[in-house]
């Protein structure tokens, strides 16, 4: 009994403790930020500089595989193509462990920083994107493809207007459709998916990148034809693709592009085109 008035004469103490002034808290604070010659903004920054790929030795990269032969998932259930290879020769270069985490295109520029360290997903460098994440420089240069049934009349952006048009969530595709009048854009979290509606007739065409639309119409070249997306029929400009990089993270993005130049220089970045792209 004595042992528990002596806990509630203690609790009651720190009670009254803690319903102190705020000023006299704040200078308490003060005068021990004083004593040790440093400021909490300069603690946590020296923190952040701690971390990263660079010193934790791993770098963890986000992409999408669905979108061959830039990436898409290969015979051992892994993501492999184009990009997955390009990616794992800048870690060889850099010193680093890659981990590849397959997720949704659309997730990918806001997981960078949380999830991930960078993602390369055959991704657009866009205004937009570059107002959430920096790119390292361009490695691709794409067009967008119009796919249409085998039978269909649409052979112009003006035979766009109005239709159903199938596209992968969050990609240039589906951004050009909102700049076609009347146009309604069907959106899927696979490519594979909205070639399948359209083979199926539930939409009138689908807008994707250039190498996967092949790959597509080589697979149903029968039931599908392609139209080139830059042609003057349709007037798609080109995109250039890029490794999307944490925002500002400087260091990050100078040894991505001295890797992504060395590979060019020696060879093997040629050599992944021809071993996945083919031309």
């Amino acid at each position: 009994m004595k042992k528990a008035a002596i806990a509630l004469l203690f609790t009651l103490t720190l009670a009254f403790a803690g319903c102190g002034d705020k000023e006299e808290s704040t200078n308490t604070t003060t005068d021990q930020t004083e004593q040790t010659g440093t400021e909490t903004g300069d603690d946590v920054q020296g923190d952040l500089e701690g971390e990263g790929p660079l010193v934790d030795g791993v770098l963890n990269v986000g992409t999408n595989a669905e979108f061959p032969p830039f990436e898409f998932v290969g015979d051992d259930g892994e993501p492999d193509g184009f990009d997955m290879a390009l990616i794992k020769a800048i870690g060889e270069k850099l010193g680093v462990d890659v981990v590849v985490e397959n997720m949704e295109f659309d997730s990918l520029v806001a997981s960078i920083g949380s999830k991930i360290d960078v993602a390369i997903a055959g991704m657009t460098i866009t205004d937009e994107r570059k107002n959430m994440v920096d790119f390292s420089d361009e490695y691709y240069e794409a067009v967008q493809y119009v796919i249409v049934p085998a039978d269909s009349e649409i052979a112009s952006a003006k035979d766009l207007e109005g239709k159903n048009i199938g596209v992968q969530l969050g990609t240039t595709g589906d951004f050009i459709v909102e700049d076609i009048k009347d146009a309604t854009a069907a959106q899927y979290n696979k490519a594979v998916d909205a070639v399948n509606d359209l083979r199926n007739g539930r939409v009138d065409a689908v807008i994707i990148d250039k190498n996967p639309a092949q790959v597509f119409g080589e697979q149903f070249k029968d039931e599908v034809k392609l139209y080139d997306g830059e042609s003057a029929e349709f007037g798609f400009e080109k995109e250039y693709y890029a490794i999307a990089l944490p925002k500002g993270d400087e260091e990050l993005a100078k040894s991505v592009n001295d890797a992504l130049a060395e590979l060019k220089a020696d060879g093997t970045f040629d050599e992944l085109v021809t071993q996945y792209i083919g031309n």
